[in-house]
């Protein structure tokens, strides 16, 4: 059904299969009627024709009794007619000619028997049965035929059924009346929720506290967490905005002064010079750029990661191509310690990449002059698996490295953008791990550690 009122909705899906159960119930008490109504007529044949043999051997067929009249003349609403002839086959009383037997019925029978015929080119129900009497000294087997037109009966079963049909349509009537109005006040809580829904705005999508039905607080709740994801969403919409406009003003500011120096330089020799400054704050700018686009990009919800299956040597050897590709040759030596075992994970295989890719950059750019190694691992720990990241160079003051993960926070002053490790750290949290950085005797640790699933 596809009708676009919940209120109609609600109404047909009550009074359909009450209008069934309704009409089988006319059914039933039509021909329950049908029956009862035979059952009384077919009684009151044979209590007419008792009471007319009775008085036939009372009086000797001359007189039936006034009580014997009245039943006669109104047997359950309509007259009866009756025929009485001696077992010689003479006419005692009643009407001279009774309906005729048809050419399957017995003759003979002594026990009551009812049979249709047409009386008079009229329907009749018909009762014959065989009582033993004496009258005007002949004794023997009197047969009395009594009948009565079917119209009475039916008559009496369109009455009776009429009156059931009537009730039942009243009842059926009051429900609808009942449901639709019952309808309009149980919908009511939703007419609120509207309301309520209608109250949000961009700018306020507080969650709704309200007394709701059971059968719509799990779309309650669902709505509260998309409010809550959008929200969510929103501010991390405008936090990068912010970010963006905060971050990249000086660098564009420097870009296009560098490009006034260019276009203003004396000479050729002048102009080469200032061109290279330009294509570095160009690279910086760039780099800056990706940092913010790959922060937003890790800002997501975790319900909205992929959950793809990730081999982690694997991922590891895509890291250490891009880095190669992105970076370019440096003097620094980079290891990867072989796992004991193939290890898994599940996540966004790309995402993951920005998280490793950024301690691997970070180690490179704030290693300093000391750095020349850096060894990648990765290992089973308990339900988890850990991917470490040691690098041989100046490292981090144990009191400075809260400072470096702050969003645009460094340990010192240097390049970069101080994205890097804000970056690892959204990337983690969407995927339900954390990471660490553990200053050693010489370098800097940093150990990402994600569950892990059976190979």
């Amino acid at each position: 059904m596809n009708t676009r009122s919940l209120r109609l909705r609600l109404i047909f899906i009550i009074l359909i299969p009450l209008l069934l159960v309704a009409g089988i119930a006319a059914v039933w008490q039509l021909q329950t009627t049908t029956k009862r109504a035979e059952e009384i007529f077919d009684r009151g044949l044979l209590s007419a024709a008792l009471a007319i043999s009775r008085d036939v051997a009372l009086s000797g067929g001359d007189a039936l009794s006034s009580s014997t009249r009245r039943l006669v003349n109104d047997t359950s609403g309509g007259e009866l007619f009756y025929h009485v002839f001696a077992p010689d086959g003479v006419f005692v009383t009643g009407y001279a000619t009774p309906p005729a037997l048809g050419a399957n019925l017995p003759t003979d029978q002594e026990d009551p028997y009812y049979f249709d015929a047409l009386y008079q080119g009229q329907a009749v129900r018909v009762l014959r049965f065989r009582d033993a009497m004496s009258v005007d000294g002949l004794t023997g087997l009197f047969t009395i035929t009594v009948w009565q037109p079917t119209q009475v009966r039916a008559s009496f079963v369109q009455a009776v059924g009429f009156r059931a049909i009537g009730v039942i349509a009243l009842i059926v009537g009051s429900v609808a009346a009942i449901v639709w109005f019952g309808v309009g006040l149980g919908l009511r809580p939703l007419l609120d929720l509207q309301e309520a829904i209608a109250k949000r705005t961009p700018s306020e999508l507080e969650p709704i506290r309200r007394s709701v039905p059971v059968e719509v607080r799990g779309v309650v709740s669902t709505l509260n967490s998309l409010l809550d994801r959008v929200s969510r969403r929103i501010s991390s919409k405008d936090e990068f905005i912010s970010n963006a406009a905060h971050q990249l003003r000086n660098p564009i500011a420097g870009i296009l002064a560098l490009a006034e120096a260019v276009e203003s330089a004396p000479n050729a020799k002048a102009a080469k010079s200032r061109s290279k400054e330009l294509v570095a704050a160009a690279r910086d700018a760039t780099y800056l750029t990706n940092q913010l686009l790959s922060f937003e990009r890790a800002s997501g919800d975790a319900q909205d990661v992929r959950r793809d299956r990730i081999e982690v040597s694997e991922l590891i050897t895509t890291c250490l191509t891009r880095l190669n590709k992105d970076v370019g040759k440096k003097d620094v030596e980079i290891i990867v310690a072989p796992a004991s075992e193939r290890l898994h994970l599940l996540g966004d295989a790309l995402m993951l990449q920005e998280a490793i890719l950024n301690l691997l950059t970070n180690a490179l750019v704030h290693g300093g002059p000391t750095l020349s190694r850096i060894e990648v691992s990765a290992r089973r720990s308990g339900e988890n698996v850990e991917i470490a990241i040691q690098d041989d160079g100046r490292g981090i003051l144990l009191e400075k490295l809260d400072q470096a993960r702050v969003r645009f926070g460094q340990a010192d002053a240097g390049p970069g953008s101080g994205l890097g490790l804000s970056i690892v750290e959204r990337v983690l949290d969407n995927h339900t791990g954390h990471f660490e950085l553990r200053p050693t005797g010489k370098g800097l640790r940093a150990v990402v550690s994600m569950p892990s699933i059976r190979s």
